[in-house]
């Protein structure tokens, strides 16, 4: 009896837990904010308590029909349900005991990356045509579903398309390797396609308000490729400090997106040829694009390139926990599998 007893609290505290992490807006409503204030924060994108802290006063007066004054009501009413300040590391470590990790379908990989793609993290790979980016993708839209390490219950994806690369006929195979049921696999992968880089932010907005709608369901966004769609809005070096600072606003709103909403977020990146890399006698005159803004706001990148036949190398360029390393994956009909000797 008493066991049956922890386990009901044990699975309360869980469920507390899950309403405590995605704070809804609709909470100020006890704080004097009225309902169409909150309507107006909504369509804006912004959905939880954690997304007003996470936004800027500038931006909220930006929102039409929304004052000064009501901002600072606003702002004032977030502080008093959410404390904005210190946590010790204690406390911190205990919080992030909410990240899981998606595997990738190939295990030399997971352990690569210390168990798979994390959340709350932007996950970067990149590499030049051919060395799998859009494979691990469609591989991850598919292993994302499936329960995992640590109690992992699975979950939906969100796929934005930029290079009009994606294939549902992929999934079905990959589900195959799974013994998945196609449809209701196919049902979990919600799918965008965008066409222009302002496109692609405003499909953030539409993303934000979805993972709203239901807390805790997705638990996957991939953007594939970030960089193909700014590199033909933005040319020459004019428009580099605009189209960076463009850049640096959506990969902000990604990584607010990944910690308001505990969601793993993946992006594919292209390469572009280094000229002063030749002068420099460096081995490698290749780069991944997007610059310094790029590199600092992605958490784990990756560095993909072409071995023998299917066979691909990854190799850690950048990550604050995980050391340099390399492993070897090769890309076969059920997606990323580990390279056979």
């Amino acid at each position: 009896m008493e066991d049956q007893v922890v386990e009901e609290e044990v699975q309360l505290n869980g469920e507390e837990e899950e309403e405590s992490f995605f704070q809804d807006i609709d909470m100020l409503q006890n704080h004097g904010i009225n309902v169409a204030d909150i309507k107006k924060l909504k369509l804006a994108g912004i959905c939880t308590i954690k997304g007003i802290l996470m936004t800027t006063r500038k931006r909220l007066c930006a929102i039409k029909g929304i004052s000064e004054a009501k901002m600072e009501k606003i702002k004032e009413a977030c502080n008093k349900l959410m404390d904005p300040g210190f946590l010790t590391a204690l406390e911190f470590s205990e919080r992030r005991k909410n990240v899981f990790k998606v595997t990738t379908g190939s295990s030399e990989l997971d352990k690569l990356l210390g168990g798979g793609i994390e959340s709350m993290a932007i996950t970067e790979a990149f590499g030049e045509f051919r060395t799998g980016k859009t494979q691990i993708s469609h591989t991850l839209c598919v292993t994302t579903q499936l329960p995992g390490a640590n109690g992992y219950p699975g979950g939906k994806v969100v796929f934005i398309d930029t290079e009009n690369t994606f294939r549902p006929a992929r999934l079905r195979d990959i589900a195959d390797r799974f013994n998945l049921d196609h449809e209701a696999m196919l049902d979990n992968v919600l799918y965008a396609r965008a066409y222009t880089s302002e496109h692609q932010h405003e499909l953030l907005e539409h993303v934000a308000a979805k993972f709203h709608e239901e807390p805790g369901v997705f638990k996957l966004l991939i953007v594939d490729s970030i960089m193909a769609l700014f590199r033909v809005d933005f040319s020459g070096r004019g428009e580099l400090a605009d189209r960076q600072q463009k850049l640096a606003q959506m990969l902000s709103r990604l990584q607010k997106i990944s910690e308001e909403y505990n969601v793993a977020v993946f992006i594919t990146n292209q390469m572009t040829s280094d000229p002063g890399a030749t002068m420099s006698f460096q081995a490698d005159p290749k780069k991944p694009i997007g610059g310094h803004i790029l590199a600092h706001a992605s958490t784990v990148r990756i560095s993909l390139k072409k071995g023998r036949g299917e066979l691909r190398i990854a190799k850690i360029y950048d990550s604050p926990d995980l050391p340099e390393n390399e492993a070897t994956f090769a890309i076969s009909t059920g997606g990323i599998i580990d390279a056979k000797e």
